[in-house]
């Protein structure tokens, strides 16, 4: 079944629910996860400023994928930054450095 999420209270519950059919406490699923329960609650609930790259790690430990419904004009810049070898952020310099 897929499900549209379009906020992070809809991800939460969708997470919330594959947890219990899982039959897993929130402090259990946390632990398995690597994660806090504080965390995994504030996912559930739907917080809007939780770090992404914790929740895809819940998403997978669930099983659960996130799919991202991409325009067809988009498919072209993807395949080329992909065909790049991906987006690398710049590091940032150091303070004081002259470079």
């Amino acid at each position: 079944m897929q499900v549209k999420i379009t906020s992070m209270a809809e991800l939460g519950e969708v997470l919330r629910a594959t947890r219990k059919a899982h039959h897993l406490r929130l402090d259990d699923f946390a632990g398995m996860a690597g994660v806090g329960p504080v965390f995994v609650g504030d996912v559930e609930y739907g917080k809007e400023t939780v770090q992404m790259g914790l929740v895809l790690q819940l998403l997978r430990e669930l099983g659960l994928t996130l799919t991202v419904e991409v325009p067809e004009a988009t498919t072209p810049y993807l395949h080329k930054i992909r065909e790049q070898g991906g987006l690398v952020r710049p590091s940032k310099r150091k303070l004081g450095s002259n470079e």
